[in-house]
């Protein structure tokens, strides 16, 4: 870990900690002697450290023995405290303060100085509970006590806005006025009177706002281009909550074309990756796409979807894999008693882990389908694993179970083995250079199902997990919708 200090220039840096694991530096303390440095073990599993930059010593300040998320640290003014989202004692993340004592002072009563770490001396106190929802960001101005934090409210962002009265107690100001949809990047100007922060909505790309942190005016900084297509053409999704297998109410976003034509609407079944990733109302241009060639576009957050709490996002660990592709087909179903839908043209699209979720709704429910789109999907765990960058094997079989001890289990639910089962037409879409799907889980699925269904391939040799060239988007999503037309 190098550093420079915030007004030097030039090329020198000084060493000041190097070690293990996924480290990164989240922000020096008000008085420029330490920083905060994040380390992640796993997607939901965090720690925190405060580093001394003058003696190299490092005190841990978050000691945990079960899975927990600390994430967006933020240092309190006074230096005594760092502000957190976590979900260390609860199941959604909230706004915590650890007050830091002896472990943050620079003492030598937290850190030992040899990387290990020692025992924080401090407490955590809850700040803003959520409501039963994830506090998933905070910012600090340390010169005013002023405080911004997000909510993440069944996928919208919600920005509070307020003014330190005491260490564990905010009093809010006005609610800011910004447009419905998902915001981030949340700073104070120079004085504090202003915030800016990114803000994309269904309907609008990402745009800078400012907001008056008072009295919660917004107003628009940026108009970003939609490539001259009128902002007023976009469609806005509907929410939605239907009911799955064992009775939990499963959310989703339903996007239909205007005036789309009643129980004549096919309907693209978009299903997110991660797999702890969230489908969010925010701008997608290949959503809108889709939906002004005539497709409907419904995106679920199945069970093992992030945004609802670390036991959501458990449901679907190892043994319970197709649990979360059952959600799928009762998607299937609420989407037959839809009055626009045509229950026979509905298609799963998916990328990555997402393109896995196809691959098994379509062996395990081969019947719903009218097509299937396969992006740099994952169609053996067993090579999947055998393969990946090793930097993501350990990451990636905490979630989904291990070579040595679930390979049996891996390959039970792997859609190459059951690839007979699929009876629709199939497009799968891949880059030659994936590290981290490598394009032979593409090869081997198209190679068993064109035996028996319609199928084609499109790699491109000039990409990686995913499609980053604009030339390379524009065909790949012109491709889909060809072959949509042609078998939906």
């Amino acid at each position: 870990m190098y550093v420079q200090g915030r007004d030097e220039t030039g090329d020198e840096a000084e060493l000041v900690y190097e070690g293990d694991g996924w480290l990164s530096v989240a922000g020096w303390s008000p008085d420029d002697t330490r920083l905060l440095v994040h380390e992640a073990h796993a997607s939901f599993d965090h720690d925190l450290h405060v580093l001394d930059v003058a003696t190299g010593e490092l005190s841990h300040l978050t000691p945990h023995t079960s899975e927990a998320r600390f994430q967006s640290p933020e240092w309190a003014p006074d230096g005594d405290g760092v502000y957190v989202c976590t979900d260390h004692a609860s199941d959604t993340l909230r706004l915590e303060r650890i007050t830091l004592g002896d472990a943050g002072s620079g003492g030598d009563g937290a850190g030992d100085g040899d990387g290990a770490g020692g025992e924080a001396l401090g407490d955590l106190f809850v700040v803003e509970d959520g409501e039963g929802w994830n506090v998933d960001g905070v910012a600090v101005d340390e010169d005013t006590n002023r405080v911004a934090y997000s909510r993440n409210v069944d996928g919208y962002t919600e920005i509070t806005v307020g003014e330190f009265t005491a260490p564990d107690r905010i009093d809010p100001f006005a609610e800011p006025t910004l447009p419905k949809g998902v915001a981030g990047g949340v700073s104070f100007g120079p004085d504090a009177d202003r915030l800016a922060a990114t803000v994309t909505g269904s309907t609008v790309n990402t745009n800078t706002y400012v907001v008056d942190v008072k009295s919660g005016e917004a107003s628009r900084w940026t108009h970003a281009a939609t490539a001259g297509i009128p902002e007023e053409t976009f469609v806005e999704p509907e929410l939605v909550h239907y009911p799955t297998f064992d009775g939990r109410e499963i959310p989703a976003f339903f996007s239909t074309p205007d005036d789309a034509p009643e129980g004549e609407t096919p309907v693209i079944v978009d299903i997110h990756g991660g797999p702890e990733s969230q489908r969010r109302p925010s701008f997608n241009a290949v959503k809108q796409y889709f939906l002004n060639n005539g497709y409907a576009v419904f995106e679920p957050n199945v069970r093992g979807s992030s945004g609802y709490g670390k036991a959501y996002a458990h449901l679907d660990d190892v043994e319970n894999r197709m649990d979360s592709v059952a959600d799928i087909e009762a998607a299937v179903e609420w989407l037959h008693d839809h009055p626009a839908v045509d229950p026979e043209e509905i298609v799963a699209m998916g990328g990555s882990y997402g393109g896995f979720m196809v691959l098994a709704a379509m062996t395990e429910y081969p019947d719903l389908w009218a097509a299937g789109i396969d992006i740099v999907g994952i169609a053996s765990f067993v090579t999947f694993l055998e393969n990946t960058g090793n930097w993501r094997r350990e990451l990636r079989e905490a979630e989904y179970g291990s070579l040595e001890d679930d390979r049996e289990f891996l390959e039970s639910v792997s859609p190459i083995n059951h690839v007979h089962e699929i009876g629709a037409p199939l497009f799968v879409l891949h880059g030659a250079n994936d590290p981290r799907v490598p394009v032979g889980e593409a090869e081997q699925i198209v190679e068993e199902a064109s035996e028996h269904v319609p199928t084609r391939k499109l790699i491109f040799e000039d990409e990686g997990h995913g499609f980053a060239k604009l030339e390379n988007r524009i065909e790949a999503y012109r491709a889909i919708v060809e072959f949509l037309h042609e078998h939906v």
